[in-house]
């Protein structure tokens, strides 16, 4: 630890810890306004989302979406013969990711705006105050935490021995294996599942839950899994892993309590994400280090105990809300300007949206079905699947999906839908409008649906509404 009897601390304004993209986003609009604002950042400048997570991912998704679609020539235009070859999605990837996951661009961005970066891992050492590399900078008016998640390794007997996958080795492949076994049948683990079986890997998924996407409405579970077995994936659901093998020649096996051995050449890990507070040093703040997230208040304010902690606001995954990067830089720019001293008000994280990118996609936003009844509303459901819509039925081959609207009766509003088919989550826009501005339903029921749309589906299961 740094003594501050010999070596004085380094004065600035603002301190950000963490530097994906709420962390560039606070960091950079206060460092734009001339405050003195200090970025430490462990790892790569950017965080999960452009090297790791969202913008790579789509990128493997885009190209086997690609190949899907010319498999359906046949019966639509003709015949085809489909190709796969990784090496430009390979290629594509480490151009975006600027030569070879290098940040040297996204730290001259932050330097542009005025900000001050420093390499390194902080520790926060007191109000005000963090230290990184022996150095210890005190800052007047915060501390903005920013830290992010990480790929969360479940501590199933076995598997810390093996040489597994993250989303990070699945990312920077030059070559696809064989087979692949993927923990995990949430968003992350399906669609790069679903990915890599495109190009040829075959691929099984298991999911502990009893479905897959089990955040979502089990209907899009459901047909995401009939969709699986279709294109050759295999889907076990309802038993997490209990032990995992692996041989240097043969690759991994996965057995699961009822006796099943699932086998392949690699494994990709996809079981969700964990923050890391016990390396940050917060019980300097009266903060538990055991923590899962940090409790925020409207303001992004941390809490310790119901009342804001003087100084301290968390942006991102790290508060917990929601582990979306649309959801962060929302975060860090209302954060930026509470420190400010702008008037601002709290995100509604009730009309909060999200998309996976399967094919088909499936977007949602609000509540899904059985929390609104758990929450006491008075619901009523309209269900419309996609392929007895007028461009489901157009669309032909790949026209698996639904649109369920989640209504509170009472209200005569929205409170959750679900989006599920060829642009999922392009229609989630029009729904995620009406929830998040409790648009009547009679409103919705009144507009004039451009025809034939996917978006139209959202007027054909409005007519659907239960009494």
């Amino acid at each position: 630890m740094n003594d501050s009897s010999t070596t004085p601390d380094i004065p600035t304004d603002v301190i950000v810890i963490g530097l994906g993209p709420a962390g560039e986003t606070v960091g950079g609009n206060l460092a734009e306004t001339g405050l003195h604002v200090v970025g430490i950042e462990g790892g790569l400048v950017g965080g999960e989302c452009p090297y790791w997570g969202c913008v790579p991912s789509k990128m493997m998704i885009r190209a086997a979406d690609v190949l899907a679609e010319a498999r359906r020539v046949e019966g639509l235009a003709g015949t085809s013969t489909v190709t796969p070859d990784w090496a430009p999605v390979a290629q594509r990837i480490r151009d975006q990711a600027t030569d070879n996951w290098d940040d040297t661009v996204a730290v001259d961005r932050f330097v542009g705006k005025g900000g001050t970066f420093v390499r390194g891992y902080a520790s926060i050492v007191g109000p005000g105050r963090v230290e990184v590399n022996g150095t210890t900078y005190a800052a007047s008016k915060g501390i903005v935490i920013a830290t992010g998640t990480r790929a969360a390794v479940p501590p199933i007997p076995g598997l810390a021995d093996t040489p597994f996958w993250t989303n990070h080795e699945i990312m920077q492949l030059t070559e696809l294996p064989r087979s692949m076994v993927v923990l995990g049948g949430g968003a992350i683990g399906a669609e790069l599942a679903q990915a890599t079986a495109r190009f040829g890997v075959e691929v099984s998924v298991i999911e502990g839950m009893d479905r897959l996407l089990p955040r979502n409405e089990p209907e899009a579970g459901d047909i995401l899994a009939d969709v699986f077995d279709a294109e050759g994936i295999a889907v076990h659901t309802g038993q997490f892993a209990e032990r995992i093998d692996h041989d240097p020649e043969t690759g991994f096996s996965v057995t699961m309590p009822d006796g099943t051995v699932v086998t392949g050449e690699q494994l990709l890990v996809a079981t969700g994400r964990r923050t890391f507070l016990k390396e940050l040093g917060i019980e300097a703040l009266g903060l538990d280090p055991e923590s899962r997230f940090l409790s925020v208040d409207g303001q992004q304010q941390v809490l310790s105990g119901g009342a804001p902690v003087a100084g301290l606001w968390a942006v991102g995954d790290i508060a917990g809300d929601g582990l979306f990067t649309h959801l962060a830089t929302r975060q860090a720019a209302l954060a930026a300007n509470v420190i400010l001293g702008e008037p601002t008000e709290p995100l509604n994280l009730d009309a909060l949206s999200a998309v996976t990118f399967t094919d088909p996609e499936v977007g949602a936003v609000g509540v899904t079905e059985a929390e609104a009844r758990d929450a006491g509303l008075n619901v009523k459901i309209g269900f419309k699947p996609v392929a007895h819509t007028a461009r489901g039925w157009l669309h032909m081959s790949g026209n698996e999906g639904f649109i369920k609207l989640v209504v509170d009766a009472d209200r005569d509003v929205l409170v959750g839908a679900t989006s599920v088919g060829p642009r999922g989550g392009e229609v989630l826009g029009l729904l995620s409008l009406a929830v998040h501005a409790q648009v009547p339903v009679s409103t919705l029921r009144s507009m004039i649906y451009a025809y034939p749309t996917f978006h139209k589906g959202i007027e054909d299961a409005l007519g659907e509404i239960t009494p």
